[in-house]
């Protein structure tokens, strides 16, 4: 990674402590205070960011991975996970959560409760945070525990709103399989009276992935609950229809 020193790999096995310690000493090292108060303007929210760009986080995550692939299985990953989202900054949160959608293949049935529990107690109290570990993690967690996908759905009820928009994203790269769409439409209409723009939009932008999948069922979804669905909702929904479609749905969903 440029701008710094490549970590030397330790001998033996590293444990998670270990890597969360390297992984906030190497992030430290490229803290910029003036991108930090930037991108902690972009959030509503309270976060608190050390001020790395985007590409150094995956780098930095992809290079800690390589140094435990052949040691670690998902456990350890999970571990790490509760140790780094515990951490205030948002990219340490993003180093756990990149580090731990490698191993995807193989999570434990047990990575539902343990997500449940880091988002309920606000450990990923930001949808940069929440976004960063559904749509993969969870995602390919329920493709491989298609069990849990009635159990997600009562995540849409919880009262916190980083569950509920977990309940959401993690459909976002299923939305355009055929199988799942039945619980995408349902976990969306189960939302429509909650009042918190970061769910509308979540919403929204499930809808408009499976928009992708079948737009003639969105469209159809859309006119049937028009006037119960927030606006902000249809807006992100609608965006990949033509600009005279979108036109129409907006005034055919308007409330009257």
């Amino acid at each position: 990674m440029p701008g710094r020193k490549t970590p030397k790999k330790p001998a033996g096995k590293r444990t998670p402590q270990q890597v969360a310690r390297t992984a906030r000493k190497t992030l430290a090292g490229l803290a910029d205070p003036v991108k930090a108060r930037g991108a902690e303007r972009y959030f509503k929210e309270t976060v608190k960011c050390y001020g790395v760009a985007a590409a150094e986080v995956h780098a930095l995550a992809r290079e800690l991975y390589d140094g435990v692939r052949s040691d670690w299985t998902a456990e350890e990953a999970l571990a790490l996970c509760d140790i780094l989202f515990a951490a205030p900054e948002l990219e340490a949160k993003a180093v756990g959560a990149l580090i731990l959608r490698r191993f995807k293949t193989t999570f434990p049935p047990g990575f539902f409760a343990k997500a449940k529990g880091w988002l309920a107690s606000d450990l990923l109290s930001n949808w940069a945070s929440v976004d960063t570990l559904c749509p993969d993690s969870m995602g390919a967690f329920l493709v491989r525990y298609p069990a849990y996908v009635a159990k997600i759905k009562t995540w849409a009820f919880h009262p916190n709103r980083w569950v509920k928009r977990a309940a959401l994203v993690s459909f976002i790269k299923l939305a355009r399989k055929e199988e799942f769409l039945p619980a995408v439409y349902e976990i969306s209409a189960s939302v429509f009276d909650v009042d918190d723009d970061l769910v509308q939009k979540a919403n929204g932008w499930l809808l408009r992935e499976a928009g992708k999948a079948d737009p003639g069922r969105l469209e159809k979804f859309l006119l049937a609950r028009g006037p119960a669905i927030p606006r902000t909702t249809v807006r992100y929904a609608i965006e990949r229809f033509p600009e005279t479609k979108r036109k129409a749905l907006l005034l055919r969903t308007k409330q009257s």
